[in-house]
């Protein structure tokens, strides 16, 4: 019997585990994928908006400006890269220029510092590659760049060092009203993955209260339970990604005048180092469709165009989408169901979800304190340490690591430089990686310019000796992504 149980282990959901984990309190997450971090939160522009685009008044436009002031305590507190390069809305010679003063005037109205509206002498100064039609542009200083997998991770790992049990693997294919609040039945799927322990099958959790941060199947748990349905549109959006080779090719990051569908294509540098071009914006039925498109990836070059010239797309080293949970009325849905007394959700969170995480967590976490008078937890500690990165010690610490620890000596994904130490803590830390991709996320081990053609073998060897775990359990990506399928050779 849990007091709170929470769907989703998104940058939403945990962000409220995390927050949650401040009080005297018997939580759990419920993910049906293998690791946390693995639906919107893996796939989406990395951007901590400044907040002039939301409309004032909703909570969107409330949650962007909070979440966006939370972030430099939370990236010192949880160690997560995190850098204010500033964004800039362009408008073109084609363009209406009063788009700009509309927005400007949002923000301001949002209570965004800094804004300021720059012509093209000084635009140009600041970022060369823009394209020659460029003329004005909107520039928020308070605008931001993160790593949405060190994000999300750095608040689930927090959260379960505080005591919040985490179930991966594990879909919730039911809830119920019971007598002391609601049954979730769930299905523990076959599969390796870390977290709370639990036999694969069917399991009944108990809970007080439920948070639904259920991202594009949000509308599917709201609608279990309440009479006030939810529709979610799935709304997918294609990115491509450059090699390191193309990350200063801007320094901003670069916006177009929105429309309808959104704030357009965006091009900006990464906390890593590269270059990210996306998103497109479809509605599509299929809430698990994130294939790309050869006509969405077209889209992406020619419009990014329209902002910087000369992008190097020959340089694009892979590509991939995202689905945005969209909700009609165009506003984050978050608060007790009036006809479900302890059902919360936190639902249509779409851009700017990432940036207004760390409030959504805040506000969903403050609801449930004060609805059962929860007590703050004496023993909360704020604090997570990364993965310790090799590459940002001076030579001498470096080698002192190095003959205190030889694995971080030796380099296992050539791209990337990073070395069989930072894969062996990312598999021992709390919620350790299981598959590869949980590896890479955790890592960078296979996101450099070979894509893990190099190193997936060396990390499945590691996978395999330090879980412990056989070689025909190893997935990608958990359910049915195995690798090994058989032996061609005895030995």
């Amino acid at each position: 019997m849990y007091d709170v149980a929470i769907i989703g282990a998104g940058v939403i959901g945990s962000a409220i585990a995390r927050e949650l984990s401040r009080y005297q309190i018997h939580a759990c997450v419920i993910e049906r994928e293998e690791d946390v971090c693995c639906g919107t939160s893996k796939a989406n522009s990395a951007i901590i908006h400044a907040g002039f685009d939301a409309t004032p008044g909703t909570l969107k436009a409330r949650l962007n400006v909070r979440g966006n002031e939370m972030m430099d305590t939370i990236a010192k507190e949880l160690d997560v890269p995190f850098t204010r390069n500033g964004s800039l809305v362009v408008c073109t010679k084609d363009q209406d220029r009063s788009g700009l003063d509309k927005l400007m005037e949002k923000g301001s109205a949002n209570h965004v510092p800094g804004l300021r509206i720059l012509e093209r002498e000084e635009l140009i100064k600041m970022e060369p590659n823009l394209s020659d039609d460029v003329t004005c542009a909107l520039y928020a200083p308070t605008g931001g760049i993160v790593c949405p997998f060190h994000l999300t991770m750095a608040f689930a790992e927090n959260a379960y060092d505080n005591g919040v049990s985490f179930y991966l693997n594990t879909e919730v294919t039911g809830i119920t009203r019971s007598e002391n609040g609601y049954c979730i039945k769930v299905n523990r799927k076959e599969g390796v993955c870390s977290g709370t322990p639990l036999d694969p099958g069917t399991h009944t959790i108990e809970t007080k209260a439920v948070v639904n941060a259920a991202g594009v199947y949000s509308d599917v748990m709201n609608n279990m339970v309440s009479g006030q349905k939810l529709s979610i549109t799935a709304r997918k959006g294609e990115y491509m990604l450059l090699d390191k080779s193309a990350g200063a090719h801007v320094s901003h990051t670069v916006f177009q005048l929105p429309g309808k569908m959104g704030k357009g294509v965006l091009v900006t540098p990464t906390v890593h180092g590269n270059l990210l071009v996306g998103p497109t914006a479809t509605d599509i039925d299929n809430k698990e469709g994130v294939n790309t498109t050869a006509d969405g990836l077209d889209y992406l070059g020619k419009t990014a165009a329209l902002s910087v010239k000369d992008l190097p797309l020959r340089q694009v080293i892979t590509s991939f989408s995202g689905l945005r949970a969209h909700e009609t009325q165009n506003d984050f849905i978050i608060g007790e169901l009036a006809d479900a007394p302890g059902f919360f959700n936190a639902a249509g969170i779409e851009s700017p979800g990432l940036s207004s995480a760390p409030a959504i967590g805040e506000m969903v976490a403050g609801m449930i304190a004060e609805k059962y008078a929860l007590e703050k937890n004496p023993d909360f500690c704020a604090t997570r340490k990364g993965i310790l990165r090799p590459e940002t010690l001076s030579l001498e610490e470096r080698n002192a690591l190095i003959r205190k620890q030889p694995a971080y000596g030796n380099i296992i994904c050539r791209c990337e430089m990073i070395t069989e130490g930072e894969i062996i803590d990312a598999i021992h830390r709390s919620l350790g990686a299981r598959s590869l991709d949980a590896v890479k996320r955790r890592t960078r081990a296979g996101m450099g310019r070979c894509q893990a053609g190099f190193c997936s073998p060396r990390t499945m060897e590691i996978l395999e000796r330090e879980v412990p775990m056989s070689m025909f359990e190893i997935t990608k990506n958990g359910g049915k992504s195995k690798f090994v399928v058989g032996q061609n050779k005895e030995i």
